[in-house]
Formats: structure tokens, C-alpha cells, sequence
């Protein structure tokens, strides 16, 4: 959508104000203030002016993407910048310097969407699998799983009986297409774990091992397997405790 306004203020160092879109409900106001020149060659010149970008909206504006033109007094276009707004929270306002080089003296200012807020897929995977997976504090399900975003920050969180949980932060570009994947690795597991052959885990403090049970307390209370059960045991590394002086 393309919005044009002509610059008569600029000569009187007023901001040209902006509304987007110019149709409708307008969610973004865009001020523009006096273009200052910082010299040119071969007919161009170098214009530096300070622009502010308010959210209108009662939501969060991410992922925002506008192309500014510039015209002269005949319509021609002679110039453009761009402008990326994110994380704009509502009723706030930014303030940005603007550069761009221009063949002429601007008349008249536009301004184009270039992108709108959008979403992605991207697969979330962790080692182990079949960790808890919450995203921005809602929980979505198990990993590896295929999650939509949008553009902008969130965090990952993952959690799994058995081992330290984390956080990840994630940030989605506009530029960003679907169809990537991350992967987290959960920290060391802090208890032992005996995985039996019918694929149940059990996670706890391994007590003993003998030629026909295994003895694991977990779940607060000790639990005697049949060591025929037991596909394999991962014995997690304990810090070795003082032993008492010598007396």
C-alpha cells in the first residue's frame, strides 16, 4: 500500500506526519523531521533525518517491514530507505535515524509495507527426545515436535524427569522461512537410570545390583527388577563424599 505525502514542512523544520494504512483504521503513525545533507557526488547527495514510528494498536507489533520513496516535485522517484520495526509494544514509540541517498531535492515522501506479521514452522527437538516442551510459557507437547511462531523473540522451555531443564531463546527473522529445526540438549541426568526392555525408564538412586534383581529406589520407595528385564543401566557420576579422619 502506498501512502504519499508532500513535504511543504520540511522548509519550516516541521515533522511530516505519516498514518498507516491511510484507509481504515490506521495502526501505525510515522513522523519524519527535516532531511539535513551531508554532501553528494555526481548529482547525489547524502540525506540523514530523524524518523519516530508509534503503535497505534492494543497488540504487539513485530516483524514490520516499510520502504520509504522519495519523489521531486515532478513525480519522479529519486530515493528510498527502509524501515524495520520490532517488538513495538502498544502506544510506544521509537525513535530512528534514517540515511539515504537521493538524485535530486524531495518533494514528496511515501510509504510502503514491504511485510506484514507473519508465522513460521520449525521443528523442536532435544536430547534426550520426549522432553516437556513449553513455548512463551504454554505448553505445546512433547520433542521432537513441529511448532508455528511468529516473527520475533520467544523462549523455549524443556523439562524431562530425570534431568536439569533449560531455556532457550528463540528469534525469528521476516526473512525467516519455514521448514528449520533446534535442538537443546538437557542437562547431565541427575539421578541413575534403568531402562527395561519393554521400553519403560525408571530414574532414581540405583541401590544394588545382583545376579537376578536390580534394587533402584524411585519414586520415593525401592522397587526389585528382574534383572532379565532390564535392557541397560546409565549410572549417573556422584561426587565422592570425605572419609572420616583417621583416629
Amino acid at each position: 500500500m502506498l501512502h504519499i505525502v508532500v513535504l511543504a514542512g520540511h522548509a519550516k523544520d516541521e515533522p511530516q506526519t505519516v498514518l498507516w494504512p491511510n484507509d481504515g483504521a490506521p495502526t501505525i503513525r510515522f513522523r519524519f523531521g527535516k532531511f539535513k545533507s551531508f554532501g553528494g557526488f555526481g548529482g547525489q547527495r547524502t540525506l540523514v533525518f530523524e524518523s519516530s514510528a508509534e503503535n497505534l494498536t492494543p497488540q504487539l507489533m513485530t516483524g514490520r517491514e516499510f520502504k520509504i520513496y522519495f519523489f521531486d516535485k515532478n513525480k519522479v522517484r529519486i530515493g528510498d530507505a527502509s524501515i524495520a520495526l520490532e517488538n513495538l509494544r502498544p502506544a510506544e514509540t521509537v525513535r530512528f535515524q534514517t540515511t539515504t541517498v537521493v538524485s535530486g531535492a524531495p518533494a514528496s515522501i511515501a510509504v510502503m509495507a514491504m511485510s506484514e506479521v507473519r508465522t513460521i514452522t520449525i521443528t523442536v527437538n532435544s536430547v534426550p527426545q520426549g522432553a516437556d516442551l513449553h513455548v512463551d510459557g504454554k505448553a505445546v507437547g512433547t520433542t521432537p515436535k513441529v511448532v508455528t511462531v511468529g516473527v520475533g523473540k520467544h523462549l523455549l522451555d524443556f523439562s524431562m524427569e530425570g534431568f536439569r531443564s533449560g531455556t532457550f531463546p528463540l528469534e525469528i527473522g521476516p526473512k525467516d522461512t519455514s521448514g528449520g529445526s533446534v535442538t537443546y540438549e538437557l542437562g547431565a541426568s541427575a539421578l541413575d537410570t534403568v531402562e527395561l526392555r519393554d521400553g519403560t525408564i525408571l530414574t532414581g538412586d540405583l541401590l544394588a545390583v545382583t545376579g537376578t534383581e536390580v534394587l533402584i529406589k524411585a519414586g520415593g520407595s525401592p522397587q526389585h527388577i528382574d534383572r532379565n528385564k532390564v535392557k541397560r543401566i546409565l549410572l549417573t557420576e556422584r561426587m565422592p563424599t570425605d572419609s572420616a579422619p583417621a583416629k
